[in-house]
């Protein structure tokens, strides 16, 4: 689906807050409702917007502490982390990447103790790495145009 600047207007709008109304998406971006409406609709049906989320702030709930974890796994192990790696509820971001690791994680804990029975967990299928997150540069999920 081609995505001109109206829609990635509308896109930005969504993103920031997906609560939004269409009329005042229509509004701001200058269309009527009727018609942000329609283009919302284009693209769930193309894919582009795939689903509506709750975020929760972790640190509102208890976890203070965030962290990337990166793991390289031992042989054999890489297969039995990824079965288990579904199962963590610390665990909010897996990724399987290129280079030494095999896996980077972001994952949130309440605090430092907690921190290290996690990694006490991961040890089994092989070594980590661990980085402290100590804040946000980039607001998470947001997609941006590409010029």
């Amino acid at each position: 689906m081609n995505i001109d600047s109206l829609n990635w207007k509308i896109l930005k709008f969504l993103q920031t807050n997906a609560r939004l109304s269409n009329a005042e998406i229509g509004r701001q971006v200058g269309i009527s409702s009727p018609a942000v409406s329609e283009r919302i609709k284009k693209m769930e049906d193309a894919g582009v917007i795939q689903n509506y989320n709750t975020l929760v702030s972790p640190f509102e709930v208890g976890y203070q502490l965030k962290a990337l974890i990166t793991l390289r796994a031992f042989m054999g192990m890489l297969k039995p982390f990824l079965a288990k790696v579904k199962t963590y509820n610390e665990v909010i971001n897996c990724y399987r990447i290129t280079g030494n690791e095999n896996i980077v994680m972001e994952v949130v804990l309440k605090d430092q103790k907690h921190l290290e029975a996690f990694i006490d967990q991961l040890i089994v299928y092989g070594e980590t790495k661990t980085q402290i997150v100590l804040s946000h540069v980039i607001k998470h999920n947001e997609v941006k145009q590409l010029k």
